[in-house]
């Protein structure tokens, strides 16, 4: 069950690497489309704003009106869900980030020099100004820097998110495929129970709190309700001064699918008007 989150930059020829390594592993390659479809669909945003922001292509003005922060969840959600069915290659949308404290998930990132990037992407468009495509790479670059930023605060160049980190400018396509499948197929990145597990909270975890953000809003977190998931049972924690909330929130917890458990310590506050 090889799980496989790849970064890869503009003209590093990343897409040629995944798709050897689907063919090599039977791997499903997620493209960004069907991750901004589904985003949308769980947002209630519109696809091609979705699209836009995800790609840093969005205006000031749909930049100002996205809840980053319910993006994130979304997002987050969303990769976490692709991760738990397995067999499959994430490409991009912070899934290195999401998904590098799991075990048996292998996190990789594909890079060139500046000057082979160039010289792929003069090829790929047909183009003979260098200084073109260097600008084209540039802007792409600082586009998607700029949405992991926004969406989760890291600098996806940082090689600690990464188990390995190829150059095809020294490193051959098939021998890029050859590295990062012995690696998947390798002792250290086989699943285990706890791993899974491990995933599924995770999941759960997502899950509780697109759950709490539908519900309460967006600030639910600020109004004083925190979760833990282990094993798959929810440990609801904070202080509330609304039993009515407290009461809902624990139903909440019991419809999400894989909780087998949900226990309150949310703290029920009541407060008392000082006489003039």
């Amino acid at each position: 069950m090889a799980i496989i989150a790849m970064t890869r930059e503009m003209a590093t020829l990343g897409r040629d690497v995944a798709a050897g390594l689907a063919e090599r592993l039977g791997l499903t390659v997620v493209h960004h489309e069907l991750v901004a479809h589904d985003i949308a669909e769980r947002s209630g945003m519109r696809e091609s704003e979705v699209q836009r922001f995800l790609e840093g292509e969005a205006s000031l003005l749909e930049r100002w009106r996205i809840d980053r922060a319910r993006m994130s969840r979304y997002t987050a959600e969303e990769i976490l869900e692709l991760a738990v069915k397995g067999n499959v290659l994430i490409r991009g949308w912070g899934a290195t980030y999401l998904l590098r404290s799991v075990p048996h998930v292998l996190c990789v990132r594909i890079c060139a020099p500046m000057a082979d990037r160039e010289r792929v992407l003069m090829h790929r468009l047909g183009i003979t100004d260098r200084g073109t495509a260097r600008r084209e790479i540039e802007r792409n670059d600082a586009a998607h820097n700029g949405t992991m930023q926004r969406l989760f605060g890291i600098d996806w160049t940082d090689p600690a998110l990464y188990a390995l980190v190829l150059n095809t400018a020294r490193i051959p396509i098939a021998d890029c495929v050859d590295h990062i499948a012995k690696a998947a197929e390798s002792t250290a990145f086989q699943v285990t129970a706890e791993a899974r597990m491990k995933l599924t909270d995770q999941l759960i975890l997502s899950k509780v709190h697109s759950a709490l953000d539908r519900r309460f809003g967006s600030s639910t977190l600020a109004m004083g309700i925190d979760a833990e998931v282990a094993a798959g049972k929810v440990v609801l924690k904070g202080a509330l001064s609304d039993q009515r909330m407290i009461t809902e929130a624990v139903r909440l917890m019991h419809a999400i699918p894989g909780v087998v458990g949900v226990e309150s310590r949310i703290s029920h506050m009541a407060f008392t008007r000082e006489a003039d």
